[in-house]
């Protein structure tokens, strides 16, 4: 599997009261949707920035299809659709000739895909910008960089202003996107739609990249709810003692917990009693990114 995206000990330094992002290391396969978390100031869109050229790392490097992010970076962004975090289209323009600009820059002679897509996210392509809402001009924003089927999507809050019925059609277009075998690289703080639709997950705290993982893995190796219902009252006491065991509230036969490790004790415990019903459930997304920024003090990770 070819990897579309490397970063080895990528830095982007403003300053000492300003904070960039340092040392990050991370790699995005072809062909994968890749979700990059954190929430505003965390270095997600410095590090797009950075991997589009547009800011020049401190120190570190960066590829993209195997080229270098600086000197190559014409190369580059012939062959990706970039939707930045913040934009600023030709007010004056409608949508339609906006579209048509850019076509005629990229070589692309036929706009049936933008047209399409435009009739999928509900674009108004008659009205200039300027008389456009916020989340209207994002779906102009994620038209230009879808209509030429990029290689390559990157994508920085891509779902910023979009009514909750227009991002369920966008998550549709990114999953076509990648059963075509195109590859999308895409931040949000929108946790529910990255662990829709991403293959991989990676969390940045302070700069940092903390954590790389499959979505299944990141949550299923993290913690647990367990909730237990007894044919009687229990003593919850002994599943207190129990290593891995937290936030446990009893109510008469039926006790609740957050499981960190230690399943086979607790099943052995249970068992002393009559358990007539056990539920086992993993976590939200949400739930684990929260819980990497739960120790932002000390700066640890669950």
């Amino acid at each position: 599997m070819d990897v579309v995206i490397r970063t080895e000990g990528l830095t982007k330094s403003y300053g000492r009261r300003s904070r960039g992002i340092e040392d990050v290391n991370l790699e995005v396969n072809e062909g994968e949707v890749f979700g990059f978390l954190g929430p505003n100031g965390a270095g997600k869109t410095t590090t797009i920035r950075t991997l589009l050229n547009f800011l020049h790392p401190t120190s570190g490097r960066a590829e993209v299809f195997g080229m270098d992010s600086r000197r190559e970076s014409v190369t580059i962004r012939e062959r990706i659709g970039n939707l930045p975090g913040e934009f600023a289209l030709e007010d004056r323009m409608t949508g339609e000739r906006l579209l048509r600009f850019f076509a005629r820059l990229r070589g692309v002679e036929d706009l049936g895909y933008a047209h399409e897509l435009a009739g999928r996210l509900g674009a108004d392509l008659r009205r200039p910008m300027r008389r456009l809402s916020r989340g209207n001009k994002q779906k102009i924003g994620l038209i230009q960089a879808m209509f030429h089927r990029p290689p390559l999507l990157i994508l920085d809050e891509p779902t910023g202003g979009l009514d909750p019925l227009v991002r369920e059609e966008f998550l549709e277009i990114i999953a076509e996107t990648k059963a075509e075998g195109r590859t999308v690289f895409f931040s949000s703080h929108v946790l529910s739609e990255v662990e829709r639709v991403s293959d991989r997950v990676g969390i940045i705290r302070d700069g940092r990249l903390v954590a790389v993982e499959t979505t299944d893995a990141l949550v299923n190796k993290s913690f647990h709810h367990v909730s237990l219902t007894f044919a009687e009252p229990v003593d919850a006491a002994p599943f207190v003692a129990l290593p891995g065991v937290e936030d446990l509230k009893s109510d008469g036969a039926s006790i609740s917990f957050t499981l960190h490790d230690n399943l086979d004790e607790v099943i052995k415990l249970a068992a002393r009693g009559k358990l007539v019903g056990m539920t086992y459930e993993r976590p939200s997304l949400e739930e684990i990114f929260l819980a990497y920024y739960a120790h932002d003090e000390e700066g640890e990770g669950p």
